[in-house]
């Protein structure tokens, strides 16, 4: 299975790559995104460590359980061969009704097939009120 861009990234495909990230997971479909992993793709998201497609599916269904109306943004910040940093900003409410804003940086290994094999990521919430949201939906 292929999924391009593939590496050696250069700024213009690194850009795509991120793209694709961002409105795979603003779908919010758990099976949907673990496509862009491999199989055995090792995670660690805030303090979870986990690996392989049944726990991304798993860890995301959790998250978008939690995370309602949720809502990201993706900025590439660098790149070199099969590496791609990120830095991010999302969205969401709880199920009481308070906005958060999590910001944080992604760090993205892939396969010469595209696939994500290695993803780490570094999370900060904040609260926020409706009014201040910089995210809508489109």
């Amino acid at each position: 299975m292929s999924r391009p861009p593939l590496p050696p990234f250069t700024e213009i495909t690194a850009l795509q790559k991120v793209k694709a990230a961002e409105d795979a997971w603003n779908t919010r479909e758990p099976e949907k995104v673990a496509l862009a992993y491999t199989p055995d793709s090792v995670w660690r998201n805030r303090d979870e460590h986990f690996e392989g497609r049944p726990a991304i599916v798993a860890f995301l269904r959790r998250k978008w359980d939690r995370e309602l109306n949720y809502r990201l943004r993706k900025e590439l910040w660098a790149y070199t061969g099969n590496r791609i940093a990120v830095r991010f900003i999302y969205e969401w409410h709880d199920r009481t009704g308070q906005w958060w804003r999590s910001h944080g940086n992604e760090l993205w290994q892939f396969t010469p097939e595209g696939l994500m094999e290695r993803r780490e990521a570094s999370i900060n919430d904040i609260a926020i009120q409706f009014g201040e949201r910089l995210l809508k939906a489109e």
